[in-house]
This record gives C-alpha cells, sequence and structure tokens, in this order.
C-alpha cells in the first residue's frame, strides 16, 4: 500500500520527517543547512525524501524565510565563449553549496536586464550576479532594492551597487597598445564589434594611448554594432585596408575579430607579423594554436565567475569582503603575431 498523501498528491514534510525518525525541524534545516545535521541525520532524511519523491516548495520556503535559496545571474549571452568561462567558474564554486543557479539572459538589450531584474525581485533571489557597471537609472534603483548581496562581474568601477569583481579594461586596451607601439609600429588599426560599453572602454584606451604618442588617426578606426564572428573580422579588415594601405599593426577588441584578421592576411597574403602585428583581447584558447601564434589579453573570467559566488555566498553568511571591488587584473600574452622578427 502506498504512502497517504495530501489531497493535492503532494508529500508533506512532516511525512518526510516520519519516515526519517527525526523532527520536522530537523527535516526542514536539511534543505536550508544540511551541514547543521549529523551525517547519520543527513542520510536519513535524504533516504527519506528519495524514496517519498518529496519536492520542497520554494515559493512557501521563500515566503517564510524572505528569500529562496537561489542565486540569479544576469548575463547578456550564452553562445559568447567569454561568458561560457564565466559560468563555468560559477557552477564550480557553487557546486557544493545550497545554491541554486539560475541564469537570466539580455541579448544585450538594457529594457530586457530591466524586465529580468524586476522578475529577479518578486522571486526573492538570496543573492543575484549581473555583468557590467553601465546599468540604466532604472536597473540601478532596482538592484538597490533587491535585499540581498549583489556582486556586478566583468569590470570595475568607483561605484558599486554592492560587490564588484572584474578588471579594467580601458588599462588592458591601453597596455596592448603600448606594447604594439613598443615593438615600433605606428599605424595602428582598431576594429570593434558591438561596441557595448566594455568593448568603448575598449576603444578609450586606445585611443588615449595613440593620442600619448600623438599618432591617433579617426581613419584607422572601424567599428559595427553587428555581432562579433570570425568571418566580420576579416571583412572590418578589409574596410580598414580600404581607407589606408598605410597600416603596420591591428588591435580588435575580441578574439574572434583577431582570427578573422589572420585568415584575411592569410588570403591576400599579409605576412604576419612581418607585415603586420595583430593583437587580440580575452585569450581564448584558439589564439595559442593559430598559426602564428596571436597576442592577446588575458583576462581571468573563470575566476571572475569563482569569486563572483564566492562574494555572493560568503556576504549572504554574514562574511562580507573587507574591499567590495575586486580587481582581477588582465595579463598580456605576448606571442608570435606581435613579436619582432630576428634576421
Amino acid at each position: 500500500m502506498g504512502r497517504k498523501q495530501t489531497k493535492s498528491g503532494k508529500i508533506r514534510l512532516t511525512e518526510v520527517a516520519k519516515l526519517a525518525g527525526v523532527s520536522p525541524i530537523t527535516a526542514s534545516r536539511f534543505f536550508r543547512n544540511p551541514e547543521a545535521l549529523s551525517e547519520s541525520k543527513r542520510e536519513r532524511v535524504d533516504s527519506a525524501v528519495k524514496e517519498l519523491g518529496y519536492v520542497p516548495n520554494l515559493a512557501a520556503r521563500a515566503l517564510a524565510s524572505h528569500r529562496t535559496e537561489v542565486i540569479g545571474v544576469v548575463i547578456p549571452s550564452l553562445t559568447n565563449n567569454v561568458f561560457a568561462d564565466v559560468l563555468r567558474g560559477i557552477y564550480d564554486s557553487s557546486e557544493g553549496s545550497r545554491y541554486s543557479i539560475q541564469l537570466a539572459n539580455t541579448r544585450y538589450s538594457i529594457l530586457q536586464e530591466e524586465k529580468l531584474l524586476r522578475l529577479f525581485r518578486a522571486q526573492k533571489p538570496a543573492g543575484l550576479i549581473v555583468t557590467g557597471i553601465n546599468q540604466t537609472a532604472e536597473s540601478r534603483t532596482i538592484l538597490e532594492s533587491m535585499n540581498c548581496p549583489v556582486t556586478q562581474i566583468m569590470e570595475i568601477g568607483d561605484s558599486p551597487v554592492d560587490m564588484m569583481v572584474g578588471f579594467s579594461h580601458y588599462d588592458a586596451s591601453f597596455a596592448a597598445i603600448s606594447h604594439i607601439l613598443e615593438q615600433g609600429h605606428r599605424r595602428i588599426g582598431f576594429l570593434g564589434a558591438r561596441m557595448d560599453p566594455r568593448v568603448q572602454r575598449r576603444f578609450e584606451g586606445y585611443r588615449d594611448a595613440m593620442k600619448a604618442a600623438s599618432l591617433f588617426d579617426p581613419n584607422l578606426v572601424v567599428t559595427t554594432s553587428v555581432p562579433t564572428t570570425v568571418t566580420l573580422g576579416g571583412t572590418l579588415f578589409a574596410d580598414l585596408l580600404a581607407r589606408t594601405a598605410e597600416i603596420d599593426a591591428v588591435f580588435c577588441v575580441n578574439d574572434d575579430l583577431a582570427l578573422g584578421v589572420l585568415f584575411e592576411c592569410q588570403r591576400r597574403q599579409i605576412a604576419v607579423p612581418r607585415d603586420l602585428a595583430i593583437v587580440g583581447f580575452n585569450d581564448l584558447e584558439f589564439m595559442a594554436s593559430a598559426v602564428p601564434s596571436l597576442t592577446s589579453v588575458r583576462t581571468n573570467r573563470y575566476e571572475m565567475g569563482r569569486h563572483a559566488v564566492t562574494m555572493v555566498i560568503d556576504a549572504i553568511e554574514g562574511r562580507r569582503p573587507r574591499e567590495p571591488v575586486l580587481n582581477l587584473g588582465f595579463q598580456l600574452m605576448v606571442r608570435e603575431s606581435s613579436m619582432p622578427q630576428t634576421t
């Protein structure tokens, strides 16, 4: 004979507690803070949950505790390899905790971000991780009213909503251009796509580095608002060459564009790095495997995701970081595409 269920067909927590031989409070603690239970009690409650097929009512628990055990993650893309690395860090860091990850994709839309943040606020998450620092005034107001720890990721700034982990895109771009200039190059092109706020800061770093060297020329800048692809990199490079043949290096705002430039150079029989230096941004895996290998700015994306979750969970549990802004920095990975050839 099967166990008696409620009229709605749902198993009650009291039934789980009875089968496990523990109090309802102990059974409830298994879902809220399993580390507080002895190993024996955890095993008994876990066995009862599986035998009965009990599913906790997250909505009811949220009403009782004023929050769920969900950490919301708001990112602009699920297909961009950059965010795949961030998500890997987020999931690896949250594994073993009692918190679940709930993803939301803004698709680079500020209006969609506002909508998703309103939805998360209604769901009462335990914490929130949100991409970038350029939220609209409405989005920032929502974030400030969340009543839970919030970590902004991918970059750093002077005014965190709560906490922040990332690096300076401006400084990273400035360092990349400084490296190219140190190799003796003077006509350095800039290729940009999508031009979201982080990419715009990379352009500002390029512009200021070139101006500091009295070399900035708007004709060397080619940008588009369309999403990045490898093919687009070749197209933008062709547009740059159509503007001016006097070019000896190219800085690309991401690695897909840089690889596209390399392919276009090979098609046109432009030798890299003899005739043209190429530098990308993010240092995806293929940059080291390309022939020639491609110089890029390495961004610590996995660590960003890992630290973001750790900061949120620590804050939830009363262990807020002493410094709310964590700068992970960047590394310029110098490879064949920007190294001077020896004769």
